[in-house]
């Protein structure tokens, strides 16, 4: 896979071929396995008619691929966020018309000027509230992940942008949302974040103070509390994420912070970050329970997507 005249990553038909994901979801005993398109080609820098264009192939090729083996995939789209208006258009389409269970968006939209706005909009932005409208009028899902990383320019070696990058970029989004009121605006908005939520979860405890003492910068648009967005009693996290962590004590965190109803299980499927056997974490967790595990296997999963049981 190149992008302009640099080679991105090296992949293999397991990128593409159902064949071939069936095979190994089969060897890994996966029964279902949700397709979305590979973050890069989000395309947010294109024109949004261009954008809005690849975004509708890609996603009448997924749907295509879980029409024709429904029990084995569900699909997310891909829509085009530097037009709002245009997002949430195929948003529907996406719902209605291909029967997805929602989108993957990235953790913020670069912003052309052929969208007349500054680049780099956060997804606090009060653009994209049509994006959010639409997703709670439909039941989509959205799923949040990382796509072109916070201070790349200062960690060209060592992979760093997919360490540190990343796990930035998924805070970011959580923080934008949270202290932008989003989930205040729509609350029926279902939302999950990749990689156990990057570096939210454990850094809550600075954002909550930074809360408590510079409420005249944190606290502009929303008053309420950051932790009140996370799991109190038997009241799970008002946001999902994934279980993607690869440490048994981060796990255990995630559930004590987001509860085991807002943990679903993510694998990063094919590529190298991934869990090479996913749920193996997971299984291997002798404190949890079969209720427990199920719930994190499948369970919250299948919530979130709005799959019945």
């Amino acid at each position: 896979m190149m992008i302009g005249d640099r080679v991105f990553r090296e992949i293999t038909d397991n990128v593409w071929d159902p064949k071939r994901r069936i095979e190994d979801c089969d060897r890994a005993k996966v029964s279902m396995q949700v397709l979305s398109t590979v973050p890069v080609m989000f395309s947010y820098w294109a024109k949004p008619a261009d954008a809005l264009d690849l975004s509708r192939r890609l996603n009448d090729h997924i749907a295509e691929v879980v029409r024709e083996h429904p029990k084995r995939f569900a699909g997310l789209g891909t829509i085009p966020m530097q037009d709002p208006d245009l997002a949430a258009q195929e948003l529907e389409r996406c719902v209605h018309e291909l029967g997805l269970r929602g989108a993957q968006i990235g953790t913020h939209v670069d912003a052309t000027p052929h969208s007349g706005r500054i680049d780099n909009i956060n997804l606090d932005n009060a653009s994209l509230q049509p994006v959010w409208s639409a997703a709670e009028q439909v039941g989509a899902a959205i799923f949040v992940h990382p796509w072109d990383m916070v201070g790349k320019e200062r960690m060209p070696k060592y992979w760093l942008p997919w360490l540190v990058g990343m796990p930035a970029e998924t805070s970011l989004a959580i923080c934008s949302m949270v202290f932008g009121g989003v989930f205040e605006r729509f609350p029926k908005l279902r939302v999950a974040f990749a990689h156990g939520g990057g570096a939210f979860p454990f850094t809550i405890g600075r954002i909550e103070h930074g809360f408590h003492v510079r409420p005249d910068l944190c606290a502009t648009d929303n008053q309420t509390n950051p932790r009140g967005y996370l799991a109190h009693g038997d009241t799970p996290a008002r946001f999902y994420v994934d279980s993607l962590v690869h440490d048994p004590d981060i796990l255990r965190l995630l559930i004590q912070l987001f509860g085991a109803q807002r943990v679903a299980l993510g694998s990063d499927y094919p590529f190298p970050l991934g869990e090479a056997h996913a749920g193996h974490l997971i299984e291997s967790m002798k404190e949890l329970s079969m209720k427990e595990k199920a719930q994190l296997l499948s369970g919250t999963a299948r919530e979130f997507l709005g799959l019945s049981s």
